[in-house]
């Protein structure tokens, strides 16, 4: 079992490195898009219209994309993530500002259904960050310094909104700050419950609650899990050990004084760390988005990749995830 790393410098939408990119995922997210019927998703016009209203910024950018991969309409309704099937994943995260200063996180997931690419783009603002649905992203960081991050929110509701890997990537394209990015999300609908984590150069950060059936939460906790303001759904709860991970988070916070590296590798071991891939709970890659000095590092318990906005190098990574088994502290 192994993930491949694509790293991908396309610095306008819709050119021929993302295009290829897209033909090769797109068999896989067709039969997911499509699982519950052509006609269970939104129609092109309500995907347009509601990036329109909601998103108007990336219309443009958008567009472009649609016409990239040809236009089609199921195509182009993908690509607006505008209410999709539902997906849930793990993740634990936490903003660190202690000594030096990252958004830090494991993402917990299936590596088959994974993108697997670090995209370097420059639509409305450099950004670079992990891939998902093609175009969003699950985490990121921009020129400006600003990183954002998404955990599930431990919810079984499904609403009308959009998927978050769009709302992650609207934020880093037209925000610069945690302030800045707080007056954006709060009039963008989500389509299930997630949790952002954002951190910006200035050593600012916030947790965001998205929900599809209750009003936008902002606190000042530097941690998410997989769950929100109260556990919801208790099986899931139960099995991913949200409860669990977060205590651990907030005992470090209370009790390390480390440098991110240090704090970084206690995300590399149990109870952070999770090799239960087939049950779509293994982590797949550990970040931290350094936003002072506007480094990137993915990191693995046997590798490093160290990215940059300067720094750069597409090409392709392979790591194994087969023989790792990474002991407790």
């Amino acid at each position: 079992m192994f993930v491949q790393l694509n790293l991908i410098k396309e610095l306008e939408a819709g050119g021929d490195k993302w295009a290829s990119f897209f033909n090769r995922v797109w068999p896989f997210y067709e039969k997911w898009f499509l699982s519950q019927g052509y006609l269970k998703r939104p129609g092109y016009l309500t995907c347009h219209q509601q990036l329109e209203r909601y998103m108007p910024k990336i219309v443009p950018i958008y567009e472009q994309l649609c016409q990239a991969v040809g236009g089609s309409d199921i195509k182009s309704r993908f690509l607006s993530m505008y209410s999709p099937p539902a997906y849930m994943s793990g993740c634990s995260q936490i903003a660190w500002t202690k000594q030096d200063v990252a958004l830090i996180r494991n993402y917990d997931y299936h590596p088959r259904f994974f993108d697997g690419t670090v995209y370097y783009s420059n639509f409305l603002k450099p950004v670079i960050g992990m891939t998902d649905s093609t175009w969003g992203l699950l985490d990121g960081m921009n020129e400006d310094g600003l990183a954002v991050s998404l955990t599930f929110g431990g919810s079984k509701i499904v609403g009308e909104g959009f998927g978050v890997p769009i709302i992650v990537r609207y934020l880093l394209e037209t925000c610069s700050t945690v302030a800045e990015a707080v007056k954006v999300v709060e009039h963008i609908p989500s389509h299930m419950a997630y949790n952002l984590t954002l951190l910006d150069a200035q050593k600012n950060y916030c947790s965001v609650f998205l929900a599809p059936d209750k009003p936008i939460i902002f606190n000042n906790d530097p941690v998410a899990t997989n769950h929100q303001s109260v556990v919801e759904w208790l099986e899931y709860a139960s099995f991913s050990k949200t409860v669990e991970r977060k205590a651990y988070l907030e005992e470090c916070l209370l009790t390390r004084d480390d440098a991110v590296d240090t704090i970084l590798n206690l995300f590399l071991k149990p109870p952070l760390y999770h090799t239960d891939y087939e049950k779509s709970f293994g982590t797949l890659y550990t970040a931290a988005y350094k936003t002072q000095i506007k480094e990137i590092m993915y990191s693995w318990p046997r590798k490093d990749l160290v990215l940059g906005f300067d720094n750069f190098d597409e090409g392709k990574v392979q790591i194994s995830l087969k023989h790792i088994i990474p002991k407790h502290i």
